[in-house]
């Protein structure tokens, strides 16, 4: 490639990044607002989420164009083709986390005929999530792989908390059927967060691969770990 040529293709990749950081912006704050706008029954904030997923489709597309055009054109190799690879997975994870905060933002709608209680495992569980795509963004943004390390060791947190808010919402729902309702919400909230921890895993896992070529998807974490120890490559 020419200079001129080479100068357009860091461009392009730096415009990939710049979107792909603007998404994530846009999902993190979807997924903080939605929980509280739950958890402080505040509806104009819900009614944000839901406003502004459309921006968060708008990018997935104008990503996705972008990724296919520089595959295409520019046969990108080695950590290029791994960041467009990881940038593709991604996107996807992005979106559907933006669809799952979108979802929790409908629920609080639901919640003024259903007013919540019990909420406390569900904040707490909600603090773990926005912890977890937190650490998972960071991961990609700032190739920050104890980040990424420390959002997939965090799943198990997540997975925990979420049987226990099961567990505790049946119990209530049986002990008073007034609180049916109520209970099926933060049930449903619950599954969509535990949801949301999943694609941050997810986004944690591309961005180790990205980083280090290293694929560390379906091992368990302690051998995520060593295979992307410095010491060991």
């Amino acid at each position: 490639m020419n200079t001129h040529t080479v100068k357009r293709y860091e461009d392009e990749l730096n415009l990939l990044k710049e979107k792909m950081l603007s998404m994530a912006g846009l999902v993190e704050k979807a997924v903080r607002r939605s929980m509280k706008s739950l958890l402080r029954q505040d509806i104009k904030r819900a009614q944000k989420v839901i406003d502004r997923d459309d921006a968060i489709n708008a990018l997935e597309v104008e990503i996705d164009e972008m990724t296919r055009s520089m595959l295409a054109l520019r046969q990108p190799a080695a950590g290029d083709l791994r960041f467009i690879i990881a940038t593709i997975k991604i996107v996807s994870d992005l979106e559907r986390s933006g669809d799952l905060a979108e979802s929790i933002a409908e629920f609080m709608l639901q919640t003024e005929e259903h007013p919540l209680t019990h909420t406390s495992t569900l904040e707490s569980m909600s603090e773990l999530v926005i912890s977890q795509i937190h650490d998972a963004l960071n991961s990609f943004a700032k190739s920050d792989l104890e980040a990424a390390l420390r959002c997939i060791e965090g799943d198990k947190k997540i997975n925990n908390l979420y049987k226990t808010i099961q567990r505790e919402t049946l119990t209530y729902m049986m002990e008073d059927p007034r609180q049916i309702s109520a209970g099926m919400i933060i049930s449903n909230v619950a599954k969509n967060l535990e949801r949301i921890g999943d694609h941050g895993v997810n986004i944690a896992e591309m961005a180790i691969y990205m980083v280090k070529g290293r694929d560390v998807r379906h091992i368990n974490h302690k051998a995520a770990r060593s295979m992307i120890d410095p010491e060991q490559d």
